[in-house]
């Protein structure tokens, strides 16, 4: 299904004609509102451009010029037109920002081929950046200094969610869509595929590498947490004990021991790495749940309440659980969330512009910034971040876009 939707982004110009043909006006009309939602359908939630904070004419066409290659100028206008008449600049998502003594600079790169979703970037520590294309079925190569980028074609059906390096700068896939985890052999630009050995393993999701060399991963929609053993090709599955946890970023501590961060309940869960035996760890308010986790090197485990809009600490040695308000409530959904010089930082994805928060970890403290996208467009959003060799590696899925944020005072 994917494959069609990714060929019916290509033909969107083709398309956006009967726009033109069923009103030669700029007016709004019942038809023009009827194809455009079909059309965006296609890729996207319509409830997205309901709940977008809007745009002008120009920068509606800039946006959508990130999503599909639309050619055709007249149909851009036309589309542009309609859009920021239905769809006008407003507030009703705006952030709250906390002002501090940190400055940000960010570094954008396009993603060759678009409509692909670019997403959860890595870089190794020879500088070379790797991101996946979720519906592109797509792994990504970047040379930040050269700005040249490779993308490789990943087996049929992949359709990838996540993208890490092993201690050679491998980069392993998980395979979102055909239940499998994998990795492209440097030397040979072949694919090497293994496969769940349970037909319940659907989603593979998000992966970690401990001390060892052992691959630990979550498996959301399965309600499972995976471990292979790339010497062996062994795949271990257990499922967690509360349905419906949903379990999404995964962590390893200094002992090797892998953390997970349940999307479906109030919940993170510990992993005994020698026997995977499971301790699941209650968090406070039934609307939690938590997209994801960061370790800090004295092992505190951070997580970023998704439901509530809160960071939280959980303190693995007392089991004390403390939690702070993100700066813009209730509603700003927190999402990525990352270690890095000192401090916690994460996004709050429901807000437009989306924004940065740094937490201070000895101060406990927040700063907060508008995270600014080319040519005033706003869309986000960061569904993972990861601390890279000058600074943090984020992605921007509406707009295909890689970057890194690096920071003074």
């Amino acid at each position: 299904m994917k494959q069609q939707q990714l060929s019916i982004i290509n033909i969107i110009p083709a398309a956006l004609s009967l726009i033109v043909a069923i009103s030669p006006t700029p007016a709004v009309s019942s038809e023009q509102e009827q194809i455009t939602e079909q059309l965006c359908s296609t890729c996207h939630r319509v409830s997205n451009l309901k709940r977008s904070s809007g745009y002008s004419k120009a920068h509606w066409e800039k946006l959508v010029s990130y999503m599909v290659n639309n050619t055709n100028s007249q149909l851009s206008a036309e589309l542009g037109e309609f859009l920021a008449n239905k769809y006008p600049v407003n507030n009703k998502r705006a952030s709250q920002v906390v002002d501090g003594d940190f400055k940000l600079q960010f570094n954008y790169w396009q993603v060759p081929t678009l409509g692909q979703r670019a997403r959860d970037p890595v870089q190794g520590k020879d500088g070379i950046i790797w991101w996946v294309g979720q519906w592109g079925n797509i792994l990504g190569r970047l040379d930040p200094i050269s700005g040249e980028m490779k993308e490789y074609t990943l087996p049929a059906g992949t359709y990838p969610h996540s993208v890490t390096l092993d201690e050679n700068l491998t980069p392993w896939f998980l395979g979102n869509k055909n239940g499998t985890v994998g990795y492209l052999d440097l030397d040979t630009k072949k694919f090497q595929v293994f496969n769940m050995p349970d037909e319940n393993a659907r989603d593979p999701h998000t992966g970690v590498f401990d001390h060892k060399g052992i691959f630990w991963f979550t498996l959301q929609h399965s309600n499972m947490i995976g471990k292979l053993d790339p010497k062996s090709g062994d795949i271990r599955l257990v499922s967690l004990p509360t349905k419906k946890s949903k379990p999404y970023g995964i962590k390893v501590d200094s002992t090797g021991t892998p953390w997970v961060s349940c999307n479906g309940s109030n919940c993170l869960v510990k992993v005994d790495k020698n026997t995977m035996a499971l301790t699941e760890i209650k968090l406070p308010g039934e609307n939690t749940h938590t997209r994801r986790l960061a370790i800090t090197p004295d092992d505190m485990v951070y997580y970023v309440n998704s439901g509530m809009g809160k960071l939280g600490r959980y303190n693995p040695t007392t089991g004390k659980i403390t939690e702070w308000d993100n700066p813009s409530g209730s509603d700003s959904h927190p999402y990525a969330i990352e270690y890095a010089d000192g401090a916690i930082w994460f996004n709050e994805s429901a807000k437009r512009p989306e924004t940065l928060v740094r937490f201070d970890l000895t101060t406990e403290t927040m700063q907060s910034w508008q995270i600014p996208s080319k040519e005033g467009v706003y869309a986000g959003l960061i569904r993972h971040m990861r601390m890279g060799n000058k600074g943090l590696i984020i992605h921007q899925t509406a707009t295909n876009q890689l970057a890194e944020i690096t920071w003074s005072k």
